[in-house]
């Protein structure tokens, strides 16, 4: 007696299938599991033995062996325990459905409840991609399973409604379709661009950095409203779409704690400096994306940049610049997307008053060190640095005018901007950031007199090819939103004064 049903376990971006047997065999009843499972994955066999009595569920008087196949991928969730429950049914001869193409999942709990699993949509999309589109899944995690476009769901509360669909063959699964997630929506921030007196050359930067998803640095002394800027552009950033909301809800699942949550607005992830690497990067015993990942299609602010772990720091290439996050460890190894916006604000020394019109308590070997923590490399992933001033004070308490109308304005150029951007690479995903030096010879169309500024600059100030290729980009982002097809001398211009040339000088 013997019998197969499949359940998917998944790390990072990929996965496989697991086929679950089971075999009743004469001897000592008990329930064996072998197939490199982990001591969650070994004490199922004591949650299924009190679940099938709690569900007054004939668990077979025999010897039953559980092998989670292939034996050599260690197996470490507790999502398999509804698989195995289902797979001794069939030994048992207590299901009269054939569960080929299914693939099931849940964790049983002693009284025979299913409860909600951590990472639903990796796993429905590993299934889906290895050409099973039937589930059985818990019904706590529905919501996040609606996501997943064109697959059938059965959903399940408890080891009781598992019996009576594998004995009902009228029993058809609930299909997805198209159409049912929930709709996104723009983030909501306590701070607007019209609460900001003054910076209009920070909230210019913020416009371009929404407009093309460019890296940003605000630099200035402390209490200028660096911070506030920052927190004003997830408000600027358009709704998600359906895949982005995917791929967002998948990542949050694999990490918090409600990871039945559907997350519908952009991330924006603003650590701690003390924050630890593996809290920043991701990792741990148990592969769990960070900060970094989190931060996936939105905005990942670090305040007070030189004041983070120079490891920290550093580790910030290789997002930066593939949009991924790979995690190698002895045991394993996974790979996150990490495509967010890069925000973040430093002050000038570490008293933070170098250069202003209040006196600098610093040494020079300290605003040295200080300036130091951010190397080139990471300065010239940052496509806009802008130094943000001080203000009047006897200004701030002045009624700005019609700055309700500029902000909508500035929206509107941000979403008009967006448009040209999804027509030219024909995805709304892809932005003048993410433009490859391919698409930057294609899509750059600078004039001749804007090139050769370009070119007159970068032999001035040293910039490396990074540097000329960001510049580009960022100009073709100005070009856009002024709505014009060729980048001109003056969006060269303008994409040149961005350049974070402060932090070079030592």
């Amino acid at each position: 007696m013997r019998s197969t049903v499949q359940s998917p376990i998944e790390t990072g971006q990929h996965g496989l299938m697991v086929d679950i047997e089971c075999s009743l065999s004469n001897g000592l009843p008990g329930i064996i599991i072998v197939g490199f499972a982990n001591k969650a994955v070994d004490e199922a066999k004591e949650r299924i033995r009190s679940a099938f009595t709690g569900s007054k569920i004939d668990l077979p008087r025999k010897r039953i062996t559980i092998n989670l196949a292939p034996a050599d991928v260690p197996k470490d969730s507790s999502g398999f325990d509804l698989a195995i429950a289902a797979s001794i049914l069939q030994a048992s001869h207590q299901s009269r459905r054939d569960l080929t193409g299914f693939a099931i999942m849940g964790e049983l709990g002693l009284d025979g409840t299913v409860r909600p699993i951590r990472g639903i949509i990796g796993k429905l999309l590993v299934s889906k991609n290895r050409g099973i589109k039937s589930f059985i899944i818990p019904s706590s995690n529905l919501s996040q399973a609606l996501l997943v476009p064109n697959i059938d769901i059965v959903t399940v509360t408890s080891l009781h409604d598992l019996y009576g669909f594998l004995n009902d063959a009228d029993k058809v699964p609930q299909s997805t379709g198209d159409g049912q997630a929930p709709s996104s929506a723009t983030a909501t921030t306590e701070v607007q661009l019209q609460d900001i007196i003054g910076q209009e050359s920070g909230k210019r930067a913020i416009e371009i950095c929404a407009a093309g998803g460019h890296n940003l640095l605000l630099g200035g002394p402390p209490g200028t409203g660096k911070t506030m800027l920052a927190k004003t552009l997830p408000g600027l950033l358009p709704p998600l779409s359906r895949e982005e909301m995917l791929e967002i809800t998948h990542l949050h699942s694999l990490a918090n704690s409600n990871f039945d949550e559907i997350i519908t607005t952009r991330p924006f992830r603003s650590p701690h400096h003390s924050a630890s690497n593996v809290a920043i990067i991701g990792g741990g015993n148990n592969l769990r994306p960070g900060e970094m990942s989190l931060s996936h299609r939105g905005i990942l602010l670090f305040d007070e940049l030189p004041e983070f772990n120079r490891t920290t720091i550093e580790a910030l290439r290789q997002p930066l610049e593939d949009r991924t996050i790979t995690i190698a460890r002895a045991k394993d190894t996974a790979q996150y997307p990490a495509h967010f916006i890069f925000v973040a604000t430093a002050n000038p020394c570490p008293c933070g008053h170098y250069g202003t019109s209040k006196t600098c308590r610093c040494l020079p070997h300290q605003i040295i060190r200080y300036r130091r923590k951010l190397s080139g490399p990471i300065l010239d992933r940052i496509d806009l640095y802008v130094d943000v001033h001080e203000i009047d004070n006897s200004r701030l308490l002045m009624e700005s005018k019609n700055t309700s109308t500029a902000t909508n304005s500035i929206k509107s150029r941000i979403s008009h901007s967006r448009q040209i951007q999804s027509d030219r690479f024909g995805s709304s995903q892809k932005l003048n950031a993410d433009m490859t030096n391919k698409d930057v010879k294609t899509y750059a169309k600078l004039e001749p007199a804007a090139k050769s500024i370009l070119d007159e600059a970068a032999n001035r100030f040293g910039l490396s090819a990074r540097s000329y290729m960001r510049t580009v980009k960022v100009s073709r982002t100005i070009a856009d939103l002024d709505g014009s097809l060729p980048i001109t001398s003056s969006h060269i211009a303008e994409a040149l004064q961005y350049r974070p040339q402060h932090y070079h000088d030592e």
